[in-house]
């Protein structure tokens, strides 16, 4: 008898696993993703890098992003990581988190977002997570980036 014959789990037993672990899909619908969305600030500066193909992501670094293009590894890590590694970086950003569990075929959410910090002459570089949007603006905007957010949230 092979290991995975003795170690596996009962077949009776796969389906209270799938149910489990299957996440629920997130929220598609525009009004009450703007109406739940409860923007948080996280803790920390976050920076963008570029790390080249050929280059080896230090174990120390702890990205809280990584993202393969063309010309080389994007990371999103705290500035003083990047700082530490010697890696030159850009954008020194507030992370804000939409904690909505939006669905990742919502449409116009972070269209309706970035719409609003533009209005306001605020980048945003936003990132979709499985369960939620992350927004990263310019270090000295993120309050007045958070009040316009809690502002739309309020608003619908």
């Amino acid at each position: 008898m092979s290991y995975w014959t003795r170690h596996r789990a009962p077949d009776t037993s796969i389906g209270c696993l799938l149910k489990e672990y299957t996440a629920m899909p997130g929220e598609g619908d525009l009004k009450t993703l703007l109406g739940n969305m409860k923007p948080e600030m996280q803790d920390g500066i976050f920076v963008f890098c570029t790390i080249a193909d050929d280059q080896e992501i230090l174990a120390t670094l702890k990205p809280l992003l990584i993202f393969r293009e063309r010309e080389g590894t994007s990371v999103i890590v705290r500035r003083e990581d990047a700082e530490r590694a010697a890696l030159p970086h850009q954008f020194p950003a507030r992370q804000i988190t939409l904690t909505v569990h939006s669905s990742l075929e919502a449409t116009g959410f972070l269209a309706a977002i970035a719409s609003r910090l533009a209005e306001a002459g605020i980048s945003v570089n936003a990132v979709s997570a499985f369960y939620h949007d992350h927004l990263f603006v310019p270090e000295h905007r993120a309050e007045e980036a958070l009040r316009l957010l809690h502002d739309m949230h309020d608003q619908s």
